[in-house]
């Protein structure tokens, strides 16, 4: 009873808070309304009087709606990569979104390094710049989903735009081990070939193979249905399956086979929307399904937003330098590898501030740097609890501002998009 009545209340207060935010004039996106009201309603506001989530507990109570969520988004995510998309700029995006994961690491390393010299190590340690930098490659694909959707962008920046993020999550993985490998062995560690290269290629292996079985196995199944509805049943059964598959964990020695929830999912949406030929039906009927699971999730990410790292200068002051070079290495990245790919003019001014956002798949990243030792992994975890914040609020506004301005948003969709407003997902 508790978790349907805090899901329900999650659901009520993110759409009330799209239509103050109308009422008021507010022509932000709606995944902006979803988290502003999870601030409102998590521990920090009406969580201290009672009336929203008080404790880290509920939060973890209604966790696996959370979870649910960001793997259909995946999913979605994943039924953009149609063969004859890739066929027409997958060779760019590959590029764009390796070269600009690349340079947004480049450029908080040498920022944050610079800091800690400034410094000195004991504030800032360079272990910890180097971590940092690495977790600076990723990209949150739920938010610029979201934006997306909403507002039915279409164009070369949004064509462009989703590969790139789905091919992020597998760059900074890749970045990330390589770096809090080079980090442990900083501390005083030896460099372990095995962690820093072989397990990060195993799970992206592993995650890219089980995605395609249960894509396929889906694609074979769906045949035995003649009914849509059921068909987007299983669909939805496959999805939740292949969550609960992915959490699954394994060793043999030093080999770590593990999986990446947000490749598999992604995978399995490509395999099935390019096998199936009721995909694009099934997708269209889901959006009904997932929307208010999407807002949800929203929700819920704003309520789980620190707020309590404001106490701490050092970490506000690092913060900034972190958001700041992190931005200009995914602005000055996507111009450069576009630039050198020979996209278009719009393609070159605004992919890279599409890429801001940034949420998930970092703060994974961040559970895993507490290997570093507890202090040092304390003080990633607020740097970037701090940059997420401000990537969540404000990353979304960017991504909309920015797609405006290429042309992908027609002037009057805000406008009708409020009157449908969970019809998020558009085939082409």
């Amino acid at each position: 009873m508790a978790l349907l009545l805090k899901t329900a209340f999650a659901l009520f207060a993110g759409l009330m808070m799209t239509r103050a935010f109308k009422y008021l004039g507010f022509k932000f996106p709606d995944v902006t309304a979803f988290l502003i009201a999870g601030v409102l309603v998590g521990p920090y506001v009406l969580g201290r009087f009672g009336l929203g989530f008080s404790f880290a507990s509920e939060l973890a109570d209604v966790s696996v709606i959370s979870s649910v969520a960001l793997g259909f988004i995946a999913f979605d995510i994943g039924s953009e990569f149609r063969m004859s998309q890739l066929k027409e700029f997958g060779k760019a995006a590959t590029f764009i979104g390796i070269f600009q994961a690349l340079a947004a690491t480049i450029f908080v390393d040498v920022a944050l390094i610079a800091l800690s010299v400034k410094l000195g190590g004991q504030v800032l340690p360079v272990p910890a710049a180097i971590t940092l930098g690495a977790i600076a490659s990723a990209t949150a694909p739920a938010a610029t989903l979201m934006v997306v959707r909403q507002f039915k962008a279409k164009g070369p920046v949004t064509n462009l735009l989703l590969p790139i993020v789905a091919l992020d999550d597998a760059a900074g993985l890749i970045i990330f081990a390589v770096s809090i490998g080079v980090a442990q062995a900083m501390i005083g560690g030896a460099v372990n070939f095995v962690s820093i290269i072989i397990n990060p290629l195993i799970e992206i292996i592993s995650s890219l193979i089980l995605g395609a079985l249960m894509g396929y196995i889906l694609t074979m199944l769906e045949k035995l249905f003649f009914s849509n509805s059921n068909r987007l049943s299983m669909t939805i059964a496959f999805v939740m399956m292949t969550i609960a598959l992915a959490r699954q964990e394994f060793n043999f020695g030093q080999i770590h086979v593990g999986f990446s929830s947000l490749l598999v999912c992604m995978m399995l949406g490509t395999i099935f929307c390019n096998m199936s030929e009721y995909s694009a039906d099934i997708m269209q009927r889901s959006e009904k399904w997932s929307a208010p699971l999407y807002a949800v999730f929203f929700v819920l990410s704003g309520a789980e937003l620190e707020l309590s790292v404001f106490q701490y200068p050092f970490v506000i002051i690092t913060g900034i330098v972190y958001i700041l070079t992190r931005c200009a290495g995914k602005y000055f990245g996507a111009l450069i590898s576009s630039s050198i790919m020979k996209c278009s003019d719009n393609v070159k001014k605004y992919l890279g501030i599409t890429l801001f956002p940034q949420a998930g798949v970092a703060l994974g990243m961040v559970v895993s740097s507490q290997s570093l030792g507890t202090e040092m992994g304390g003080l990633i975890r607020n740097i970037v609890l701090f940059s997420v914040l401000v990537y969540e609020l404000v990353g979304p506004m960017l991504t909309r501002n920015a797609l405006m301005k290429a042309g992908e948003i027609e002037p009057g969709q805000p406008e009708h998009v409020n009157r449908a407003r969970f019809s998020l997902i558009k085939h082409r």
